[in-house]
């Protein structure tokens, strides 16, 4: 906050709010946040202010002067009432105070409210704060990750013919809590995927359709399906993804060939990930070889990472263009999600996710679920 002259912040994505307090929550859909919001408000001088509707989450340590019921920015009064706060906090003076999200009617009254109040995006100083994850955040993340993989065993063994995509997020839930996690992040999904674009629903850009909401659909033998899921451990997140086959044991050689293109795009980058590389040289690490198309989705990446948030800097692989990706520098204490993805259309594709931590030489791995029924020869097993 000094580095960028910036003399206070008002949270109010949960991710953050958790970074800045340790607040946590039960939550099974992030959109709940913005009608039922916990905002924190920082300073540079003691401990955070915790404005919550959920008193059950407020951590233990945080001081009884810095708890507070929750404020409302969605709406005027709420607005009114952040006004008031703000002022009894940092007086009517002229100050710069970083705000990660923006109401619309925070958006349309504050600057009337607060006239010498400066708003700035809170990004410039979250985002090189929680860059590099220290070795009790980098834990949080290896349990989330852990109990994500062992309910997808359960999952995965109960794939097949005539299962619902519900069915499947009834048995994820389920286990995911048994197996003590504090949240979850992302509606599990289990997309049948057709073949080829065009037979699938329409998307704006031309490429594959991801992620598609889990519904009441029945799957069907021999259907491609997408997973993806993520779930939370004291505020930190997993990041879950896989290709899967109902009801077949084998894949058919074009398959294995998908996910040996797969594998080779994986090892060129995981080649050179190491503290100095940058996100220019994983790119062409992974085009290497791939004429006919970036190996991954246009409208995602090649690389996020992932904390407090299931998507978070570093991104790589964007629209924002090589010269932004040749800004990205890895470092140790990043985390790493890998996501490549081949598609051959008419013939369907393959898509994992891997995480690592990038570490003083190299990486260590995050993630471990095998890649049934692709992994033939045991080339991606631990």
């Amino acid at each position: 906050m000094q580095r960028q002259g910036i003399d206070a912040l008002v949270l109010a994505g949960t991710g953050n709010v958790h970074y800045a307090t340790g607040a946590t929550w039960l939550t099974s859909d992030a959109g709940r946040a913005i009608c039922e919001p916990a905002i924190a408000i920082v300073t540079p001088h003691g401990q955070p202010h915790l404005f919550t509707p959920y008193p059950e989450g407020i951590p233990a340590d945080l001081e009884p002067g810095r708890r507070h019921g929750p404020l409302a920015p969605e709406f005027p009064e709420g607005v009114a009432e952040l006004a008031a706060v703000l002022t009894d906090l940092l007086g009517n003076t002229s100050l710069r105070v970083g705000f990660d999200e923006l109401s619309a009617a925070a958006h349309e009254h504050l600057p009337r409210l607060l006239p010498k109040m400066t708003i700035v995006n809170a990004g410039e100083v979250l985002a090189p704060a929680k860059l590099c994850k220290t070795a009790d955040e980098l834990e949080c993340i290896r349990r989330a990750q852990r109990i994500n993989e062992l309910a997808m065993y359960d999952v995965h063994s109960a794939l097949r013919p005539g299962v619902r995509q519900c069915d499947l997020t009834g048995i994820f839930l389920d286990r995911i809590f048994e197996l003590g996690a504090t949240g979850n992040g992302i509606d599990p999904i289990w997309q049948a995927t057709p073949l080829a674009i065009a037979d699938g629903p329409f998307s704006v850009n031309g490429d594959l359709p991801f992620p598609i909401p889990s519904t009441d659909r029945i799957l069907r033998q021999g259907e491609l399906v997408i997973v993806d899921s993520g779930i939370k451990y004291e505020g930190y997140c997993s990041d879950f993804g896989r290709t899967w086959l109902v009801g077949e044991d084998v894949a058919s050689a074009r398959q294995r060939d998908h996910f040996k293109r797969w594998c080779d795009v994986m090892s060129r980058v995981l080649e050179i990930v190491r503290p100095g590389t940058t996100g220019l040289e994983l790119n062409r690490a992974a085009c290497k070889g791939e004429n006919d198309r970036r190996p991954w989705l246009d409208h995602f990446y090649l690389i996020h990472g992932l904390g407090t948030e299931s998507a978070e800097p570093p991104f790589i692989g964007t629209d924002l263009g090589e010269d932004y990706d040749e800004s990205v520098v890895l470092s140790p204490g990043m985390v790493l999600v890998l996501e490549p993805v081949i598609w051959d259309d008419g013939h369907g594709g393959y898509r994992s996710e891997e995480l690592v931590a990038v570490t003083d030489t190299g990486y260590r791995w995050l993630s471990q679920f095998p890649y049934a029924p692709f992994d033939t020869d045991g080339r991606w097993r631990w």
